[in-house]
């Protein structure tokens, strides 16, 4: 009974430490997130003039708004396209990049884009991409025509490459921090067998590589939901409709007022949300188990 009470009692401490460290996040995340949340989640449910309740006749409006099934299916089309192009390519330069001497003193370099204001960026995209832009007076100077980026389909891989250009050097040291700590005698061994770089990447990289694979699908696909700052800047709050994404959507009906759709159509993209990642999560978990 001695040894299980001297045994018991540190982990009690322990556990009562841990909590204790825990407090102040859990605090903040009850205070800061999950109460408003909640609070959407109620005010999903009444009109926003007078607060009554109201049903599902919010959802039903937003499933019926034109404007919001163009914005749902832009941001999922824009995340289809840049989740492939960000992952795939990320890996492709981590890999080439790994096999520097001098990696470690570019990581730094890598982070800038995120440094960066985005109404900077912004003002660079403008530049680039109006009609009078770089890219146009370069195409009239080969004797082609100009192209009006904004104000036409192109305008959302002009958001494209803005998101990936904003992403691709963080999901690089994400890739080189899950390489790097690949052991080298895997891969030494691997090449003393006869093995070639291909058959390296794909037999030992890749599945050491899946939990990082996880963590930056997972921070990617959730950053493929916050490109609205850039958007904004660049093509205001009513831009070209290839452009048009959830949050100008949200941005228009805060300016009219309409809190009573936006906060249907929040809880709506957030069920969604968890959907995905919860699904993300449950793929994880068989391949680990498999």
């Amino acid at each position: 009974m001695r040894n299980k009470k001297n045994v018991t009692k540190p982990n009690r401490r322990g556990i009562r430490a841990g909590w204790l460290f825990l407090a102040p996040s859990l605090a903040g995340e009850i205070i800061f997130v999950l109460l408003p949340f909640l609070d959407v989640v109620k005010r999903s449910f009444t009109t926003a003039v007078t607060g009554q309740f109201s049903g599902f006749s919010n959802y039903k409006l937003v499933f019926q708004n034109e404007a919001f099934r163009l914005a749902a299916g832009n941001t999922l089309r824009f995340t289809a396209v840049c989740l492939p192009l960000l992952i795939i390519g990320s890996l492709l330069l981590a890999v080439m990049l790994s096999r520097q001497k001098y990696v470690r003193l570019l990581k730094s370099c890598f982070l800038f884009p995120m440094a960066v204001p985005a109404a900077a960026v912004a003002l660079v995209w403008k530049m680039l991409f109006a009609r009078a832009g770089l890219l146009s007076s370069a195409l009239l100077s080969l004797g082609m025509q100009p192209v009006d980026w904004m104000n036409t389909g192109m305008a959302f891989w002009v958001l494209v490459v803005s998101y990936l250009w904003k992403n691709t050097g963080y999901t690089i040291i994400l890739w080189l921090a899950g390489i790097m700590s690949i052991p080298d005698t895997l891969l030494e061994a691997a090449r003393a067998d006869g093995a070639g770089e291909w058959k390296c990447f794909t037999k030992i990289m890749l599945p050491n590589l899946k939990p990082m694979l996880y963590t930056i699908t997972v921070l990617s696909f959730l950053n493929s939901f916050k490109v609205f700052r850039e958007a904004y800047l660049v093509a205001g709050g009513y831009p070209d409709g290839s452009m048009y994404l959830l949050q100008h959507l949200f941005n228009n009906w805060f300016t009219n007022m309409e809190f009573d759709k936006m906060a249907a159509a929040a809880v709506v993209i957030a069920g969604i949300l968890y959907l995905a990642v919860t699904l993300l999560q449950k793929l994880w978990e068989q391949e680990e188990a498999a």
